[in-house]
């Protein structure tokens, strides 16, 4: 078990998120961005349009997802 922040993976708050691996880490980021949007929280709507749009970009969101799974194994064990 690995703990990255909400910051950490582009996001505005210092929300933990804790997973298994790195999918479950950005599934969870993506779910607080919705949770976060839903509840009319503004400073997480730009992380919540840019996680929507990535993967309109290709190139741009495989850049981010190798960004942020090697960044979640650099993460030291929970």
């Amino acid at each position: 078990m690995k703990t990255m922040t909400c910051r950490q993976l582009g996001g505005p708050c210092d929300l933990e998120l804790r997973a298994e691996s790195a999918d479950d880490v950005i599934k969870d980021q993506d779910q607080h961005l919705k949770d976060a949007e839903a509840a009319g929280d503004a400073a997480h709507q730009p992380a919540r349009e840019e996680m929507k749009g990535r993967w309109a970009h290709p190139l741009g969101a495989m850049k981010w997802y190798r960004e942020t799974k090697k960044a979640f194994a650099a993460q030291p064990s929970d």
